[in-house]
């Protein structure tokens, strides 16, 4: 399978993962070794708004407000960002689409001008063990220090190496909020999943095992394997 590219040579992915999947991980990863810019939805937000963009002001409202915001404003933060320099080759879109309507709006504003999503990788990891990921998450209460129950745990169980203050959990990261999450978001996801399935634009990616294996299995299903290894 090759990676899809096509538009002229432009390669636009679409990171598909629920919390936990280690999407953003390996989204930063592929970014630097596709030296293609990662787009997160989160980041477009926060970065508009600190520096007062139009589309930032509008983001901005909504977000005081607690309302989402809204998809036509969202996509053009996207657009603004492929427009640049940096993403002449690609991009990497990370946390939008998450529902079909975003999906097929997206789809259509790019087509609008003759592009489109060149490959969706969905990183699959069953439930469970996305809730043991994310449950392991313990912090320091000082400085916010990250520690993990299983794959970087503290040197005393429980305590924190650099102060010796006792960890805490951060309330998103205890099991039943985890579980309660994924409940709400996979369902949507799966949808997004389907509608890109239907173009035969989606590769499905182990998301168990370590990062280097993950990262690999996403490069294979790019077939760029060898030209980037």
């Amino acid at each position: 399978m090759t990676d899809g590219a096509s538009f002229g040579g432009r390669r636009i992915y679409l990171l598909v993962g629920a919390v936990g999947a280690g999407k953003g991980t390996q989204a930063d990863i592929l970014s630097e070794r596709l030296g293609l810019p990662h787009l997160a939805s989160g980041d477009l937000f926060r970065r508009a708004t600190r520096e007062g963009t139009p589309l930032g002001e509008k983001a901005k409202g909504y977000m005081e407000r607690g309302e989402l915001v809204p998809d036509d404003v969202t996509i053009a933060m996207f657009m603004e960002e492929l427009s640049k320099p940096e993403a002449a080759r690609g991009a990497i879109l990370d946390g939008f689409p998450r529902t079909v309507g975003q999906a097929r709006a997206l789809d259509a504003t790019l087509a609008g001008q003759g592009e489109g999503i060149s490959r969706v990788l969905y990183i699959e990891v069953p439930p469970e063990d996305l809730v043991e990921r994310v449950s392991g998450r313990w912090v320091c209460p000082t400085d916010g220090t990250p520690y993990h129950l299983v794959t970087d745990p503290p040197r005393v169980p429980g305590i924190c190496d650099k102060d010796g203050m006792p960890l805490i959990q951060r309330d998103d990261d205890k099991p039943e909020v985890v579980r309660a999450r994924l409940a709400q978001q996979v369902p949507p996801m799966l949808e997004v999943i389907a509608h890109y399935e239907q173009a035969g634009k989606v590769s499905r990616v182990d998301g168990r095992g370590t990062i280097d294996e993950v990262t690999g299995r996403i490069l294979d299903a790019l077939g760029l394997g060898q030209a980037v290894s």
